[in-house]
């Protein structure tokens, strides 16, 4: 992995971040202008965000790891393979770019640029959900990145299938619930749902490393956070 400098490695986690948001925010627009079928407008969802990550983790992976994840930010701080001044910056960049996300999604629908949503996600199940999504995204990444298997589709993948898995279609993603609760879109979290969200995909994250490290071994870094790496 070539070398980076934080300030390009911040700003790749913040453009990464907007990425998804956008498609996530967008595409979920587009599939409700597009039909009243809940279950297809999901699916709709559901195929573009699988496809952008294995896109932006690709392209965006070799120069800052690609998190675009707080939850995932914090577990490799967690695991000693990023500094926490460095994490803390690449949270803010991550939050930042995902409400650019949100707003960018809004301009190419004509939608006000920030609209506060009412969509209620909340109860119990929706947070165990919640720590079911990012336990099995921060599983799946520590054993791609420990098996060297290629991890921008695992990634993808596995989103694909938890948003339909999942009973709140796998957010998995703090800086994506905060950008995805100023949409009143398909796509759209109240604000009031978010602490919950947030406690659970921390919970299911680092429960995740914590069962991860212990299944996997002690591994050898190789570099400061290769999500993307792959065989050659």
């Amino acid at each position: 992995m070539d070398a980076f400098d934080l300030s390009r490695r911040v700003a790749a986690e913040a453009l990464g971040t907007g990425m998804l948001v956008a498609t996530v925010v967008g595409s979920g627009i587009m599939a409700e202008t597009l039909t009243k079928d809940v279950a297809l407008a999901l699916l709709c969802n559901t195929l573009p965000t699988g496809a952008i990550l294995v896109v932006l983790i690709t392209v965006l992976g070799p120069i800052s790891g690609a998190h675009f994840n707080p939850a995932v930010t914090l577990v490799f701080t967690g695991k000693r393979e990023l500094p926490v001044n460095e994490a803390a910056l690449y949270m803010i960049g991550q939050i930042a770019g995902g409400i650019a996300g949100t707003i960018a999604a809004h301009l190419m629908f004509g939608l006000p640029l920030l609209d506060l949503s009412t969509k209620v996600r909340t109860g119990g199940p929706q947070s165990f959900a919640e720590a079911v999504a990012a336990f099995g995204l921060v599983a799946t990444i520590l054993a791609g990145i420990r098996f060297q298997r290629a991890v921008p589709w695992l990634v993808g993948l596995y989103i694909t299938a938890a948003y339909w898995f999942t009973a709140s279609t796998s957010f998995a993603n703090p800086a994506v619930a905060i950008a995805r609760s100023l949409t009143n879109t398909f796509a759209g979290i109240r604000p009031l749902d978010l602490p919950g969200f947030i406690l659970a995909e921390l919970c299911g994250a680092f429960a995740a490393m914590l069962l991860m490290n212990w299944l996997l071994g002690q591994s050898r870094a190789r570099g400061p956070v290769p999500i993307a790496e792959t065989p050659r």
